[in-house]
């Protein structure tokens, strides 16, 4: 299993990182280098507690689908997407929110299994991690881009 966790500061209010990290259309702008789309469950607009959406972006040179229900859900603090079908063995993507004085305290902790056993994760650490992590930190960077502009 593998596990990465990342912390992102905003100068921003806890509500509107929230709302922003579950707006299906802000994910779409952040995942223009994959060619993102959402194409079933929510396609558009904030997402809710066991609402599910089905994505399908260009990772590795391929289209790939990844449906993930939002299994958690504790505003304007806390959520989880996990995949319900899709090509991880497992796939869970934690969301931590706290307003302090100098802003907001964002946390991913994203927890996946590769499949197909050794090749899976020879995979994993030689691309895939690396893969993950910056998707991840190159989405907050917009995220926080967006929210501090916007104030």
């Amino acid at each position: 299993m593998t596990v990465i966790t990342l912390h992102t500061k905003i100068n921003s209010t806890i509500e509107d990182a929230f709302q922003l990290s579950l707006d299906i259309d802000f994910h779409k702008k952040t995942a223009s280098q994959t060619n993102e789309e959402a194409i079933a469950g929510v396609t558009s607009g904030i997402i809710k507690h066991n609402e599910t959406v089905t994505w399908r972006g260009k990772h590795f040179g391929v289209f790939l689908t990844h449906t993930s229900i939002i299994s958690a859900y504790d505003a304007p603090t806390y959520f989880v997407d996990e995949m319900i079908d899709g090509r991880f063995k497992s796939f869970r993507h934690q969301h931590y929110f706290e307003q302090k004085e100098d802003g907001v305290h964002m946390k991913d902790v994203i927890t996946y299994q590769t499949p197909y056993g050794v090749f899976g994760k020879l995979f994993d650490r030689l691309l895939l991690k690396k893969h993950m992590k910056d998707f991840i930190v190159n989405r907050n960077s917009i995220l926080k881009k967006e929210l501090e502009n916007n104030r």
